[in-house]
């Protein structure tokens, strides 16, 4: 008897070892899977930025960026746009 309890115990453990890598597997998809839709939004955002100032003043494509930098659990959007000075500015 002990020899057949030893050996369910064993395949017991070879079954928790299996069922834990795929969990981590899965767990690395889903994070890999948020990660990479969170940066496609970046491009939709700048052209809509884009969009709306222009509403007010006249600005080039390359007068607006937007850089997503991580921080741990912090996500820190930063938005920069060059607005042009003086009489340059033609608020529509």
């Amino acid at each position: 008897m002990s020899l057949f309890g030893y050996f369910r115990t064993s395949q017991q453990r070879n079954t928790a070892v299996v069922a834990k890598e795929r969990l981590q597997i899965i767990v690395a998809r889903e994070r890999n899977r948020r990660n990479n839709a969170t940066l496609d939004f970046l491009p939709i955002l700048q052209k809509e930025l884009l969009e709306v100032v222009r509403k007010y003043v006249i600005i080039d494509d390359d007068q607006i960026s937007i850089n997503l930098e991580r921080d741990g659990n912090y996500e820190i959007l930063e938005l920069n746009i060059t607005l042009p000075e003086g009489d340059n500015r033609q608020v529509k």
